[in-house]
């Protein structure tokens, strides 16, 4: 009797602990992933800057970070088919216009992350000589008769294409790229040359030129916007932590100025992001949620 007890108890005992292992491995196998999140962004300066600053910030949160980068025409259609989560730079309500025409319905206005201080226009060098969109036909020569722009389908690219019809322009726009854009100008600096491009602020080609807006008498660029956070929609649902990051979200043109700065003179994206959010824990803490 004693030894079939004690068989008993050996194999109960046996039987508990095998239970206990595989309770454990049963919660090691289905633990909650991290949670994910897909930022998009169109490769301008300041939605590189924007976009990594905000990758730091959700890493930061405990969510695994993916960046999608796109065209401004295909980002919209894809916030709209909730390929990707959320954009942090919207310019509204002029520069995307089309854009929101086409697809605002489908989409989540979060939040004005830099309200009232972005601006689009045509931008020259401090020394050239007219200050007026008006001007521009008489100096078509000096400026080769050329507007550099940037990418295809860029919301200033419809802008600057309304802009010569309206003043009647002689002139070229020039597809490029943001970089492009941004190389031709310098070039042109640095040669003393006569140059126009699509410009907008902010961006760091303003800390680094002496450069002026051309007026816009007839008001095709529009007036001073927001750059605006949108997301997909049902983010609010499906995960209010991030919903909310993004709802506190905001920063100064100062802000996105200075990474954008870092990036140009040749710090790696991920490197200007993180030292910005370095420098203000504070800051970041209060986007997450944590104070």
């Amino acid at each position: 009797m004693f030894l079939k007890k004690g068989k008993v108890i050996i194999i109960t005992g046996f039987l508990l602990m095998a239970t206990i292992l595989m309770a454990g491995c049963v919660t090691e196998d289905t633990a909650a992933p991290p949670a994910t999140v897909n930022i998009g962004y169109v490769t301008w300066d300041c939605a590189i800057a924007s976009t990594h600053v905000m990758q730091e910030v959700f890493e930061q949160a405990g969510y695994d970070v993916t960046l999608t980068a796109v065209d401004a025409g295909p980002l919209y259609a894809a916030l709209a088919r909730g390929d990707v989560d959320f954009t942090t730079t919207a310019w509204l309500p002029h520069t995307h216009e089309h854009y929101w025409e086409e697809y605002g319905d489908q989409l989540d206005y979060v939040n004005e992350n830099i309200p009232g201080t972005a601006r689009i226009g045509l931008v020259v060098p401090a020394y050239v000589t007219i200050d007026s969109i008006e001007e521009m036909n008489d100096v078509a020569d000096q400026f080769g008769g050329r507007i550099v722009g940037i990418e295809p389908g860029a919301g200033i690219m419809t802008r600057t294409e309304q802009a010569i019809d309206e003043y009647d322009l002689n002139y070229e726009l020039v597809a490029s790229s943001s970089a492009g854009m941004a190389a031709e100008l310098r070039s042109a600096i640095n040669s003393e040359e006569w140059v126009v491009v699509t410009g907008w602020s902010p961006h760091w080609k303003f800390g680094r030129f002496d450069l002026k807006y051309l007026d816009d008498p007839k008001g095709v660029y529009g007036d001073a916007e927001d750059i605006v956070t949108v997301a997909r929609q049902g983010l609010r649902e499906d995960d209010p932590k991030a919903y909310g990051i993004l709802e506190r979200f905001e920063w100064t043109s100062e802000d996105i100025h200075s990474v954008m700065t870092d990036i140009e003179g040749g710090m790696p994206e991920e490197e200007a992001a993180k030292k910005w959010v370095d420098a203000n824990p504070e800051t970041v803490a209060a986007w997450i949620g944590e104070n």
